[in-house]
């Protein structure tokens, strides 16, 4: 396992330089003059090259994109054009957010999917497992916005049971915290419950039909018992895949979800900065989310291992 261990993270400290490099030549490469945005349209050429020279815009792409990467790699992504507040201080002022509200998007769709997604492998075919598809693949159709307004309109408007809007920090707050977290996370739950559940009900479908699940049931084990521990867990290969992408692909979902019910989350702040051309802020946010996605698949990388031990090796 320490050998396996070492093989990933070899590979994860390789990737990383090539993750900040492709978030910086992408974003610097896109049209327009940060200095003409900030400036404005009637900004002297005078000004405009002052501006650049202060951004350092005036300098070589491949100077900025070493320099830009030492503080990376030193947590220093420089600062807001906008605030002149550090761009990792902002993104760790907002960041507990957006990972809470991940979480527990993501805890809420391994909630539907995994019980929904084994009793229709086990009952396929049956009027359970037509209106459990039917449905998911209805949520599959709509967009995250639409579910965020449906659920706000049903749980806080007509039934008053939860907040719409607003937010209270977890340690101040346990209860309040979940109760203001509770309707955005499920909106992004119901957009990533219908592929866990599709990949989970075909992957159980075909292990049920292995032979040592029949061997399972001439012994007289119970079908609870045949599921849930032998059937279980060499179906959820996929599903732990597709999970830990979800939980960094929840970023997009968060882009509008913190934005429909007032979170102060990543995903609102990068919607702001793109808004208002704040590239030094978007740059360092997508440089986060990126690590992010790197980090996400070495944990399911290690997680491979542990379901099966066959991958040490």
């Amino acid at each position: 396992m320490m050998h396996y261990f070492l093989r990933k993270l070899l590979r994860l400290i390789l990737i990383l330089p090539l993750v900040a490099a492709a978030t910086f030549l992408l974003l610097n490469l896109l049209p327009g003059d940060v200095a003409l945005a900030l400036l404005g349209n009637e900004a002297t050429p005078a000004a405009i090259a002052q501006m650049r020279a202060e951004l350092g815009l005036d300098q070589p792409l491949v100077l900025r994109y070493l320099h830009w990467l030492t503080g990376f790699m030193h947590g220093d992504l420089g600062r807001s054009h906008i605030t002149q507040v550090p761009v990792m201080e902002s993104i760790l002022d907002r960041l507990p957010v957006t990972i809470e509200l991940m979480l527990l998007a993501q805890g809420f769709a391994l909630l539907l999917a995994v019980p929904s997604g084994v009793l229709c492998a086990y009952k396929a075919g049956s009027w359970a497992d037509r209106l459990i598809s039917s449905a998911a693949l209805l949520l599959l159709a709509a967009p995250v916005f639409i579910t965020a307004i449906l659920l706000m309109f049903l749980f806080a408007l007509k039934l008053r049971w939860l907040p719409s809007t607003g937010y209270v920090p977890l340690m101040s707050d346990p209860l309040g915290n979940l109760a203001h977290l509770a309707l955005p996370a499920l909106a992004i739950a119901l957009s990533e419950w219908p592929p866990l559940f599709a990949v989970l009900r075909a992957d159980m479908i075909k292990t049920l039909q292995q032979d040592y699940i029949a061997l399972a049931r001439a012994k007289g084990l119970g079908p609870a018992f045949i599921l849930l521990r032998h059937a279980l867990r060499p179906s959820s290969f996929t599903l732990v895949t597709i999970s830990g992408l979800q939980i960094a692909a929840a970023i997009t979902g968060a882009l509008v979800v913190e934005t429909i019910f007032g979170l102060p989350g990543i995903g609102r702040m990068l919607t702001g900065a793109v808004y208002n051309r704040d590239m030094m802020l978007v740059q360092g946010c997508v440089a986060v989310i990126a690590t992010g996605y790197v980090l996400i698949n070495f944990g399911v990388d290690l997680i491979y291992a542990l379901l099966d031990p066959r991958i040490r090796r």
